[in-house]
């Protein structure tokens, strides 16, 4: 069972990273001309950036509180992106040498949720007609 502390430190590293995704995405998509969503992928890139500095933190300070990791990076950087989290996730396997299961989960994540994002869409679309 989570603890009452864990959910907590989830929900209030969540508050920081919704609104800093928010902010970020809005400054970039204002600052530069972009034919692709360019907020998202800042946001994505910064997040992804972020998981790996701290997974090898958190690798070198192991006596760091688990509530302080579930703040940062189910917290901040899960409301900031889940990418970063996909993103980690294929590093590691990688970095394993577990080359068919890494690639597997990114197409899987990639092209599958493209899918189901696109089937949940549709179906709105025809319920809706």
């Amino acid at each position: 069972m989570t603890s009452f502390l864990t959910i907590i430190s989830v929900a209030s590293g969540g508050a920081i990273g919704a609104v800093s995704r928010l902010l970020i995405s809005g400054a970039v998509n204002r600052s530069f001309i972009h034919t692709i969503p360019l907020g998202t992928l800042a946001v994505n890139l910064l997040g992804s950036l972020l998981i790996g500095i701290l997974f090898a933190y958190f690798h070198i300070h192991t006596t760091l509180s688990p509530h302080i990791k579930s703040f940062m990076v189910t917290g901040i950087l899960g409301a900031l992106t889940t990418y970063s989290t996909f993103a980690m996730e294929s590093f590691l396997l990688l970095h394993a040498e577990q080359y068919i299961q890494s690639f597997a989960n990114m197409a899987l994540k990639l092209f599958g949720t493209i899918l189901i994002a696109g089937l949940g869409y549709i179906i709105v679309i025809q319920i809706s007609k």
